[in-house]
């Protein structure tokens, strides 16, 4: 009895989870075939958003800057959070805990903190502007790299590396012969989380940012007062249907399972 009403509690806990997520989400792109501005009223079935929304110049530029800061940031954040992840884990273990500790704080701090004090910073001894926002998007991605990489590392046969430079490899080739493939899927990990992090993120890209810099979400939040364009519903519907494909195939298709071996 106990067991039945646990596992009755457990679907009303998940089936709320699922509604209060996704049906929000379900709202999105009904509105993004809605022939009517309105969020209320139907309009009919259209898709004179998705046609204007290609031809929106102000839109393709804040995706252009948004998709150009969260390769570049997280590219140049996994390579530092690589780098970083390897000297933490020869560290002793009072250093480990001490940089590990000064690596969370990042993550647990407000980004209103984080975003304001890269601003003052900034605003000292350099111009606001795409390189500003870079450097603050760098900064915030690279203890997500580290902490998705120390697990791997902590896993890695570092026998493998010793067996390869006593057959004569040197230093550099052994590292990439032996030990890079073994961190692959901390470094997939990480750079895919970096990159969603410098896509969603809006408070620190709103104090770091200059004059004409415009993301999503801050182009987003300026429309908030005069409305937001429907256009914009259906650019948020493409960018989950292209995430959900990627999961449909790293998931359900068998090619994808080299993939999937590299996320995990």
């Amino acid at each position: 009895m106990v067991k039945r009403i646990s596992a009755g509690l457990s679907g009303i806990y998940l089936f709320m989870i699922m509604f209060f997520l996704y049906i929000p989400i379900l709202v999105m792109i009904v509105l993004s075939f809605n022939g009517s501005r309105s969020r209320v009223v139907w309009g009919g079935f259209t898709t004179e958003w998705y046609g204007r929304l290609f031809s929106n110049v102000q839109i393709r530029e804040a995706l252009g800057t948004t998709l150009l800061l969260a390769f570049i940031s997280a590219l140049v954040a996994t390579l530092i959070g690589l780098l970083a992840a390897l000297g933490i884990s020869a560290m002793r273990t009072r250093e480990y805990s001490l940089v590990m500790g000064v690596t969370n704080i990042p993550l647990l701090n407000a980004d209103i903190v984080t975003g304001i004090a890269l601003m003052l910073w900034f605003v000292r001894f350099m111009p606001l502007g795409f390189s500003s926002v870079l450097i603050a998007h760098i900064t915030f991605n690279i203890p997500y790299v580290i902490l998705a990489v120390l697990p791997k590392i902590r896993q890695m046969n570092m026998s493998i590396y010793e067996a390869s430079r006593d057959l004569g490899a040197g230093a550099l080739y052994g590292f990439f012969a032996t030990i890079l493939p073994q961190l692959a899927g901390g470094l997939v990990s990480g750079f895919f989380m970096a990159f969603t992090m410098s896509m969603d993120d809006f408070v620190v890209t709103y104090f770091t940012r200059g004059a004409g810099i415009n993301t999503l979400s801050t182009m987003i939040y300026s429309e908030i007062k005069k409305g937001i364009k429907p256009e914009m519903y259906a650019l948020s519907t493409i960018i989950f249907a292209a995430v959900f494909i990627l999961l449909l195939i790293v998931n359900f298709v068998p090619d994808g399972g080299d993939l999937k071996d590299l996320v995990e």
